[in-house]
């Protein structure tokens, strides 16, 4: 596998114009239960005996389970000298897809010890804000946290949430153009994404681009590997010559079966987590989540030394990632341009 790091997004392509690629050098490269998990150590804490309890609140993960995101939150946090098991106790929330299971989760969480919640999605941190004004609420992948009411401002959060927004305006535009430089012949993409899905802007910057380059968009729901099975049979069926999974917590919590459904169905795909693509996915492009999980740590550690969530300024993404896995392109018998290659930050073979 080869990587690099991008601290900025992959440009927006105006009307008309032609993204080009360019030479960068390279380095080697989201019902549940509540589960008791242990973590790190941090040098005052150790010699005070503090012991700090932290809520992990995910619905796109199984009990028990760590994304990405969690795991580099986690080694960020032991790198602060919060050490698993010695002075840091995390308590996990896991709705494994099913948000009506998030009101009940962290009704039996707040009861416990706790300091601080970290959240990654809006139902998460919406039912932890409802479910408490007083313990801090750090969030990771809010899409539009002030929509959502979420916080007064990103600059002056108020109440106690704050964290990180992925809210990147354009960036959703580029799902449509690497793909149809993948697939340049082909006129039909098909959106999928879990059932309820709620993301107006996202829809309306794919829309766009999509007029842009000429390409016709559907846009179909699948809450399991079932459903999504269905929905890309459907797909080939209508013709649609390539699949755009964009933000969502149903389609990553389920993000392998979808993956291999499309490698069955001859689907070229882009999603917006790397994971997709370390599951057999074609490509993704978006923030990159390592990071993400490590800037939450800052956050947590700020807010465990005194800071007030209230006046932390809410965050965005600063490193974004391309990511292509070569050998899926060769089952489904495509050449990338080598343009593209060029711009990835990782390519899989």
């Amino acid at each position: 596998m080869r990587r690099r790091a991008r601290s900025t997004p992959l440009p927006t392509r105006p009307p008309g114009t032609i993204v080009s690629g360019h030479m960068i050098s390279r380095r080697g490269f989201l019902a549940g239960a509540v589960t008791l998990l242990a973590a790190p150590l941090a040098t005052e804490a150790q010699q005070t005996g503090k012991v700090y309890h932290v809520g992990l609140v995910s619905v796109a993960v199984a009990p028990g389970g760590r994304t990405v995101l969690w795991r580099a939150f986690l080694d960020a946090m032991r790198e602060l000298n919060y050490v698993e098991g010695r002075n840091l106790v995390v308590r996990q929330a896991a709705a494994a897809g099913k948000r009506e299971a998030l009101p009940g989760l962290l009704a039996d969480l707040v009861k416990q010890p706790l300091d601080i919640i970290v959240t990654s999605s809006a139902s998460e941190t919406l039912a932890a804000k409802r479910a408490t004004s007083t313990v801090p609420i750090v969030m990771t992948a809010v899409f539009d946290p002030v929509t959502e009411g979420l916080v007064e401002s990103l600059a002056r959060p108020g109440g106690n949430v704050t964290g990180l927004t992925i809210l990147v305006p354009g960036l959703s535009q580029k799902y449509v153009e690497l793909l149809k430089e993948v697939v340049p012949a082909t006129r039909r993409f098909t959106v999928v994404t879990g059932r309820a899905w709620a993301f107006p802007q996202i829809r309306e910057e794919l829309l766009s681009a999509a007029r842009q380059v000429g390409v016709t968009l559907s846009f179909a729901e699948g809450n399991g590997p079932d459903e999504l099975a269905t929905v890309l049979a459907r797909a080939r069926k209508d013709d649609s010559g390539a699949i755009i999974a964009p933000l969502d917590g149903r389609t990553y919590l389920h993000r392998r079966a979808l993956a291999q459904l499309a490698l069955q169905h001859r689907l070229p795909g882009i999603y917006w987590s790397r994971e997709y693509v370390e599951d057999g996915g074609l490509m993704a492009y978006g923030a990159a989540l390592s990071d993400v999980g490590r800037r939450a740590a800052t956050f947590v550690d700020k807010i465990l030394r005194g800071a007030k969530p209230a006046d932390l300024p809410v965050e965005r993404p600063t490193k974004f990632e391309f990511v292509i896995n070569f050998k899926t392109a060769k089952a489904l018998g495509l050449t990338i341009p080598p343009s593209l290659l060029l711009r990835a930050d990782q390519v899989i073979e």
